[in-house]
């Protein structure tokens, strides 16, 4: 309920009125069953407009600390992330890791959107790096649809350090669903699981040079 008050009657109509954000591709996220939606990560306010936009909820896996700050601020962003279903893990590595996974994939096996930021944290510079292997690891376990997804200009919104917003255009493109099935068998082998991470990062990296030279819409 507070997904739906959020999206349709607050949120959504307000962030669209100020930011006016432009989409292509949408109608790649299929209409019902998971699949995961891998997107380049500029700021902290890409968790937001990816799901506004899109036809279905999206659950991300958020660093914990969106969830144990402290003060008005610590429980405004606690609050929101628990209401839009977004779901806590623990980025520092070993166990942590293979737990995050875990999860991911129980929301796949729920049926859902996932989405997730396979570079690991957010750009400093706007520049995608190169990706962590979780996302291949993943999308051969769980052998579910991936779609790659373009933030654009997200950064300028509220670049890292910024509390406050400000007022700018952004786009977002969805690309059509990658084949991992070359791969699949192969989930224990790192090379492959190499393999399948760059082969997401390339497709991303294309999505993004499609805007390059562009005028937004």
């Amino acid at each position: 309920m507070a997904y739906f008050i959020l999206k349709s009657l607050i949120l959504g109509p307000l962030l669209r009125l100020i930011f006016r954000p432009w989409v292509r591709g949408m109608q790649n996220i299929p209409a019902s069953g998971p699949v995961i939606l891998a997107s380049n990560h500029l700021s902290f306010s890409d968790s937001i407009f990816l799901p506004l936009q899109s036809r279905r909820p999206v659950v991300f896996l958020a660093k914990s600390e969106y969830f144990t700050g402290k003060g008005i601020k610590g429980a405004l962003t606690r609050w929101f992330f628990k209401a839009t279903g977004q779901l806590p893990i623990d980025r520092s590595g070993g166990k942590a890791s293979e737990a995050s996974l875990n999860t991911g994939l129980k929301v796949l096996a729920q049926g859902q959107v996932l989405g997730i930021y396979p570079e690991g944290t957010r750009s400093p510079d706007g520049r995608l790096y190169r990706g962590r292997t979780g996302i291949a690891r993943m999308v051969l376990e769980a052998k579910v649809p991936i779609l790659p997804v373009a933030m654009i200009d997200t950064e300028k919104v509220q670049p890292i350090g910024k509390r406050l917003p400000r007022v700018r255009r952004i786009g977002i493109i969805v690309g059509e669903p990658l084949d991992f099935s070359k791969w699949y068998g192969r989930e224990d082998d790192p090379v492959a699981i190499r393999e399948a991470t760059d082969y997401a990062m390339d497709a991303l990296t294309a999505l993004l040079e499609q805007i390059r030279g562009e005028k937004a819409p």
